[in-house]
């Protein structure tokens, strides 16, 4: 069974995001184990420089790149990465686990992530060109990660 780590900065603060991803872990595990791993996210101070942006996402970078397996097969997501459908991204997993036996995926905070978490990946994603809130992003990871792999098992989820 492979292993999925989604390796998120914040905490999840609303009950229903909460909710939502508690739902998704649990159909999710039938077909894979998976971790959720928060890192703390850094505050700015209002209107803050472009400078200051890139000490913070250096910081959770850092944070990030502690926790990414080195085995791993690494996949960042941010808006600059390739979009699939959701039966492209059920192949790309397929694809991954005849190669790795563990996914980390990565969520930036509200500022993004660092060049070097970018740099670190083996394939980045991007669920559109809109910009999500980090916190809604891990309801809709999970969510595609669970469709792909019920298209993978053939599973009636996916219609």
């Amino acid at each position: 069974m492979i292993k999925i780590n989604i390796i998120a900065v914040g905490k999840l603060k609303e009950k229903y995001l909460a909710d939502a991803c508690s739902e998704y872990l649990k159909r999710l595990r039938a077909y894979a184990k998976v971790e959720i791993i928060e890192i703390n996210e850094y505050r700015a101070k209002d209107n803050p420089s472009a400078s200051e942006i890139e000490i913070i996402k250096d910081k959770e970078g850092e944070m990030i790149l502690s926790k990414v397996s080195s085995s791993a097969f690494v996949i960042p997501m941010c808006i600059e990465g390739t979009q699939l459908s959701s039966e492209e991204l059920s192949k790309r997993i397929e694809n991954i686990m005849l190669t790795s036996g563990e996914i980390d995926f990565i969520i930036g905070g509200s500022f993004g992530l660092s060049d070097k978490v970018k740099q670190r990946g083996n394939f980045r994603l991007s669920f559109g060109k809109i910009t999500l809130p980090h916190q809604l992003m891990r309801v809709i990871l999970l969510e595609q990660t669970y469709r792909a792999f019920s298209i993978i098992n053939n599973s009636k989820y996916h219609k």
